[in-house]
């Protein structure tokens, strides 16, 4: 499977490879990470300097109005449902947490609009807390043209890849797959004629683009 081999070259062809979308602080990253479900990172980055420049504490968040602040980021999708998450879980944040975002994957997977991946990674880039993988599109698709699995739920794919993935690499891979798989593993057809790991890849079937 080459495993070890496909994670170096990645490093060595995505060195700075990191999370992709802008925060200064753990709440920030709770808010953009929620925004970020099933939108491009552009979308969110371009979106949150105006609300982080308004709302600078869970307390703000939790006393916003619904209805402006589903305004305030209508260019994401399904801004109502986000809005009132962020809102919700901002609530919650003020009333057990003290307005602090909490560093266990248990505490923050049972706030509004943080599965897995997001409460993964608040935890990694919040923290320094690596726990899991977390499993974007980018990683499902590549993790699967590679042969690392089989599956297509993301909660099975990332049992996976934590097993043949060494731990030390568990913050990164995630990024560095999204690298490549923007680069040149696109969806739906990718690039293997210009792929470092061309050699490496079983392509699962794929149809190459040359």
């Amino acid at each position: 499977m080459n495993v070890d081999k496909v994670i170096e070259l990645l490093k060595n062809n995505y060195p700075n490879a990191k999370y992709y979308l802008n925060f200064s602080n753990p709440l920030e990253l709770m808010v953009a990470a929620i925004l970020s479900a099933q939108i491009r990172d552009e979308v969110v980055n371009a979106t949150t300097p105006k609300i982080f420049s308004k709302y600078k504490t869970a307390k703000d968040y939790a006393n916003a109005d619904l209805k402006e602040f589903t305004k305030e980021i209508s260019a994401v999708t399904f801004a109502g449902m986000k809005a009132k998450n962020i809102i919700n879980a901002c609530k919650i944040l003020v009333e057990k947490y003290n307005g602090k975002i909490p560093d266990t994957m248990e505490e923050l997977i049972v706030l509004p609009g943080i599965g897995n991946k997001t409460a993964a990674t608040i935890m990694i880039n919040a923290y320094g807390i690596v726990t899991s993988i977390p499993v974007d599109t980018h990683c499902i698709r590549l993790s699967y043209r590679l042969g690392w699995t089989k599956n297509k739920n993301p909660d099975k794919i990332e049992q996976d890849l934590e097993k043949i993935v060494p731990k030390e690499e568990w913050a990164k891979i995630a990024y560095r797959l999204k690298a490549h798989g923007r680069a040149v593993c696109k969806a739906p057809i990718p690039y293997c004629s210009k792929c470092f790991l061309d050699s490496l890849c079983p392509k699962n079937g794929v149809t190459k683009h040359y």
